[in-house]
């Protein structure tokens, strides 16, 4: 599997309405795949691919949706020292943000820095401080320019973690991999198409969304572009087979196959299409498991719900620790899912 284009979306710096650098990154990875690219304006990379043998009846519009953005921070403030404040596009659970190296990105360049909450340390604080959570909006970051920083970084600039991707052992550690593992499967799997020589009926479009993670926006504009007939929601779920959780909270257990996302918050997923993608999943011998997701959403919501509406289902990755700088994934389930979308692609 290509390692070296995940790190490479992953350690791409893109949050929610600044996703230009992975944009162009796979403006970059794509060509030749696709017979038609645009940019909309709300800054989602939309690509289509004719159909490569005669239909037999209506062609059918197939959407694969895969967002860009990566949660993340915006500079709201910088006091007189330098102290940048920050406001938050994604959910994070501020448990995870103490003492985290991140990167400040501007127009002019980047600058490291490094995210505490503001309050006495350990050394100095009273039992009371210990037990606190702070607010996002105590936390700041110090990127060491002191005053100077008011001229290199601009209220907007953005704000993500700075943590390289990992291999360990057959498992990928790494931030954003929700979701660039998306876009990771929009661009593989349409390599697989090509080097397997596989042809299909259907009309394939691949659309690299933008801001879901502020609410689905780009993939409620691309399908509208598209009018699909057909919506693929690519995204992540929650692994949650480690300790302290309850069976049944599981959602997705690591190397048992891609996720067939039955629902979430955001939509249900049609019957048939889950059935059979199941279906050709057993035939091919591709593993899997069905998903439901207590909570959030994700790109198919919005495939389903545009125009006249879509059939519309999940393709989902089991994910540990997510929204953190340690999201892992199991190499085989990223496989499993390359293998079922081009699977499918194939036979319609």
């Amino acid at each position: 599997m290509n390692i070296e284009l995940l790190r490479a979306l992953c350690e791409t710096p893109g949050v929610p309405g600044r996703e230009d650098r992975v944009r162009a990154l796979i403006s970059r990875e794509i060509k030749g795949l696709f017979d038609e690219v645009e940019t909309d304006a709300m800054g989602s990379l939309i690509c289509r691919r004719a159909p490569t043998k005669t239909p037999k009846g209506d062609v059918q519009r197939v959407m694969l949706a895969c967002h860009m953005d990566e949660i993340g921070f915006l500079v709201s403030h910088i006091d007189a020292d330098g102290f940048i404040y920050i406001d938050p596009v994604g959910g994070f659970d501020q448990r995870n943000l103490f003492s985290r190296r991140v990167k400040v990105c501007t127009a002019a360049g980047d600058y490291p820095g490094v995210m505490n909450p503001g309050g006495r340390p350990v050394h100095i604080a009273t039992p009371e401080d210990r037990k606190k959570i702070p607010e996002i909006s105590e936390f700041v970051v110090d990127t060491g320019l002191g005053k100077a920083t008011h001229q290199k970084i601009k209220i907007g600039d953005y704000v993500v973690m700075d943590e390289p991707l990992v291999e360990m052992g057959d498992k990928i550690v790494s931030k954003a991999l929700d979701n660039r593992i998306a876009c990771w499967l929009g661009i593989e799997v349409i390599r697989k198409l090509v080097a397997d020589k596989s042809t299909h009926e259907c009309e394939i479009w691949v659309a690299f969304t933008s801001q879901e993670e502020v609410g689905l926006r780009g993939a409620r504009t691309s399908a509208y572009r598209i009018k699909p007939h057909i919506g693929f929601g690519i995204d992540v779920t929650l692994a949650c087979d480690t300790p302290g959780v309850p069976k049944q909270d599981t959602v997705t257990v690591q190397g048992a196959g891609f996720g067939l996302h039955v629902k979430d918050s955001s939509f249900i997923a049609d019957i048939g299409l889950i059935e059979e993608v199941e279906a050709l999943a057993m035939r091919k011998n591709i593993p899997c498991q069905r998903t439901i997701l207590r909570a959030g959403g994700q790109d198919g919501a919005a495939a389903q719900q545009a125009a006249a509406g879509a059939r519309a289902i999940g393709i989902v990755v089991g994910t540990r620790y997510i929204h953190t700088v340690t999201e892992m994934i199991a190499k085989s389930d990223l496989i499993a899912a390359r293998d079922i979308l081009a699977a499918w692609l194939a036979e319609n």
